[in-house]
């Protein structure tokens, strides 16, 4: 399905019935990523995947989609539906943007999970790796598109994965390259969530990947704990759905506000 937001649309799914999750992707990926997890989710849930802008089947909204723009691209959706309280699930940049919704939306926000994500803001060393993306999306688009695809995985990981690798970069190279653009602004640019996160009343997890390249596992334990967060550990690196699906499902069994 789709709903006007701005002068472009957004690409949505609904399915289930019960207590409603948002299921938000990553950068270079779309709603496709959920298709297994939400299958099983619908058994108990009204599970809403949304195709972030730039990503998918979404159109590009502004010259940088921030934090809060995805936040309220959701959120129309959501509000278009009809639903008055939510759930969420974002991986890694689906994760900044379900942070940014919490802020924006408390009252709406009964639970959160952060997957392969982090709370935390840029650091000045990432920032500058989001200007050299910028640079390379610019002067050698496909490179950056495939190069930032393997990174997700650990390197001695990648052979395994190879497959897996192909596909992911295979859909995101139909991405337009203004979208593409358009959120490494948005995630350089964002704001630190800690508070937020560390704030949130609701019950609220990080799953982490112990060999995780992008949110070393560490970093992770550190703001878990700062936050008042479960910290749930899967062994895999930055794309755990990939990786590790199964032990991703034993483990979500013992998410409070889960049931399937």
């Amino acid at each position: 399905m789709k709903l006007k937001f701005h002068h472009t649309s957004l690409f949505y799914t609904v399915t289930g019935r019960g207590p409603a999750i948002v299921l938000l992707h990553g950068f270079l990926e779309s709603g496709s990523m959920w298709q297994q997890l939400a299958q099983i989710l619908t058994k108990e849930h009204t599970v809403i995947v949304i195709d972030l802008p730039g990503h998918g089947k979404s159109g590009v909204v502004d010259e940088i989609h921030t934090m809060e723009l995805m936040a309220e691209a959701v959120h129309d959706i959501v509000k278009h539906l009809g639903v008055t309280s939510i759930s969420i699930l974002g991986h890694s940049m689906g994760g900044y943007v379900a942070l940014a919704y919490a802020e924006l939306f408390p009252s709406e926000v009964e639970g959160l999970i952060l997957l392969n994500s982090t709370p935390a803001e840029d650091s000045p060393e990432r920032k500058a790796n989001r200007d050299r993306a910028l640079k390379m999306l610019h002067d050698t688009p496909k490179v950056f598109i495939r190069m930032a695809i393997a990174n997700l995985f650990a390197e001695e990981d990648r052979f395994q994965y190879a497959s897996a690798i192909e596909q992911l970069k295979e859909e995101a190279l139909q991405f337009p390259l203004e979208g593409i653009t358009a959120v490494v602004k948005g995630m350089r640019d964002r704001k630190d969530r800690t508070s937020v996160l560390r704030q949130f009343a609701g019950p609220k997890y990080m799953i982490c990947g112990t060999k995780d390249p992008i949110v070393p596992l560490p970093i992770s334990e550190i703001l878990a704990k700062h936050c008042h967060t479960e910290l749930i550990k899967v062994v895999g690196g930055h794309l755990l759905l990939t990786e590790n699906y199964d032990e991703i499902i034993k483990k979500m069994h013992f998410i409070d506000f889960l049931s399937f």
